[in-house]
């Protein structure tokens, strides 16, 4: 039985896991690229995550899915993650963590986008305005909080990744009526992993050289982020409408300002509170359902009443 499409308190709390443990990546893929490369780092975390999932497939006894999805699955695996990864740690590299924050910050209009065309989701005029609304919180929110940011060519690989990440959310959405949520996202993740593989070839010596620490981050990388991130977001999306789901990560900016604020001591200044304000105005605005109205009886049971 299909369950019916709703933001419920179980959906909420999947998104809250996945964009508390999804805001401490781009730190510890900064504290890793020290150590690896963009391709290393890629492959490390997606093996980690592979891992991971094989071993849970296996103690829950979870299937695969059907055959005929095995194809499209595995594209949206390399669209999804290979791509994603790989551009967003290459574009780490040289792009300011605050255009980074920015750029990243269009997956939900991109997804709503999506939605609109591939799932034909209807998106109501409250809905786009509460993206919007949100988007431009987001951009107080990096602009006054001391994230730097600039030009650079380097920004385009992070818009790639934007698309590609909204195609992986929208694209998965079908597989999971006909499909277990956790084999899909396995699938994906082993197809993903196989992607890197050509751009991770020097890892086995990279970790031989590397310092603890650091492949302690990569670890952190596969496990929070990627393995419970993943799963818990996959999980909201099986229970809520893709656009619904990703306005959510308009909330990641203002997490990671508050994680600096709790372990830094890097207090944010009036501007920035104020645009974390108007990011979760807007992700409730988008979110809000209009209240239906009382149903009108019809006239052949109001006649029927007044008969009696």
């Amino acid at each position: 039985m299909q369950t019916p499409e709703r933001l419920d308190g179980r959906a909420l709390s999947y998104i809250g896991i996945a964009l508390l443990t999804w805001s401490s990546a781009y730190a510890a893929i900064a504290y890793a690229l020290a150590s690896f490369t963009p391709g290393e780092v890629a492959l490390a975390r997606l093996a980690i995550g592979s891992l991971c999932f094989a071993v849970l497939l296996a103690v829950k006894r979870v299937p695969l899915p059907a055959r005929r999805d095995w194809l499209p699955l595995a594209a949206l695996g390399v669209i999804g993650l290979t791509t994603y990864h790989l551009c967003l740690n290459t574009a780490e590299t040289r792009v300011a963590s605050g255009t980074a924050a920015i750029l990243i910050s269009l997956v939900p209009a991109a997804t709503a986008a999506l939605s609109a065309i591939w799932l034909r989701e209807r998106l109501s005029p409250r809905t786009l305005t509460g993206l919007a609304v949100a988007l431009v919180g987001v951009v107080v929110v990096v602009l006054t909080s001391g994230k730097q940011v600039k030009v650079e060519p380097m920004a385009a690989l992070v818009l790639v990744s934007v698309l590609s990440s909204a195609i992986f959310f929208v694209g998965q959405k079908p597989f999971f009526v006909r499909n277990s949520m956790l084999g899909v996202t396995a699938f994906t993740f082993f197809a993903g992993t196989l992607g890197t593989l050509p751009f991770g070839l020097g890892l086995p010596h990279a970790l031989a050289v590397a310092p603890a620490t650091h492949i302690y981050a990569l670890l952190w990388l596969g496990i929070a982020p990627t393995f419970i991130g993943y799963v818990a977001w996959n999980a909201a999306l099986h229970r809520a409408s893709a656009s619904q789901v990703s306005s959510f990560i308009y909330f990641s900016p203002p997490i990671a300002v508050l994680i600096g604020w709790v372990w830094l001591g890097e207090r944010p200044t009036l501007l920035t509170l104020v645009g974390g304000v108007i990011t979760v105005g807007g992700v409730v605005l988008a979110n809000a359902r209009r209240r239906a109205s009382a149903p009108i009886a019809p006239a052949a049971t109001v006649a029927q009443a007044k008969s009696h």
